[in-house]
């Protein structure tokens, strides 16, 4: 037994919002809940989950926006991102306002996370990769047992993340990608926080800009 996950797209963004659940204890985390709420909560009914926790790769509002009603609403604990995301975060009424996204309110992780950590899911265990770039905070998790990671914006089926919102940095991006994520292994599929899954080795292979045969 290990872990099952359900991929609810959230938003107008269409942003992978994912329930993980141990199948041996029911215990669940919503990975980036961004909103839709009552969708993510009818996910997580369906999997006749317990949601323990709330896990956050950032502090962009499609990935976290619903974050503290889920909390107050749930009774439990936020973890993640890194610290250097408090700033998104802190400002995520401005940026809902500007971008003509639903009101979110600012809000405090319950814990932030570091490179090297581990979180619990039930007996689920993920690690955390800090990976800016994308921001300077985000983190990555992965659950080395099912060679499955939720690496929300930093990684996509043939693309990179964006890294033209403040204190983006592309050169952080593409250090992350290749000297972080790629050694963990061609085999890892990874979940981004928009569009398909696919592997690290597929995007080794063909992904434009961060593909072997464009670095040597």
């Amino acid at each position: 037994m290990s872990i099952k996950v359900s991929i609810v797209p959230v938003t107008a963004y269409q942003q992978n919002c994912s329930i993980l659940k141990c199948e041996t204890t029911g215990k669940a985390a919503i990975v980036d809940p961004g909103g839709d709420v009552e969708r993510i909560l009818e996910a997580v009914k369906s999997m006749d989950a317990s949601v323990e926790k709330i896990l956050l790769t950032h502090g962009h509002m499609d990935h976290c926006a619903a974050s503290d009603i889920l909390r107050q609403q749930l009774s439990v604990p936020i973890e993640g991102p890194e610290k250097e995301d408090d700033f998104w975060i802190a400002k995520l009424p401005e940026w809902c306002q500007m971008a003509g996204f639903p009101h979110a309110d600012a809000f405090v992780p319950d814990r932030w996370l570091e490179d090297g950590d581990t979180v619990s899911v039930g007996e689920q265990e993920l690690e955390v990769y800090h990976c800016p770039g994308h921001t300077p905070g985000h983190v990555v998790f992965l659950h080395r047992g099912q060679r499955l990671a939720w690496v929300g914006d930093v990684l996509f089926q043939g693309s990179i993340g964006r890294t033209d919102f403040p204190r983006g940095n592309h050169d952080e991006l593409i250090a992350s990608i290749r000297d972080k994520l790629f050694p963990l292994g061609d085999d890892i599929t990874f979940i981004p926080g928009h569009g398909p899954t696919s592997t690290f080795g597929q995007e080794r292979q063909t992904n434009p800009f961060v593909a072997d045969s464009r670095y040597g």
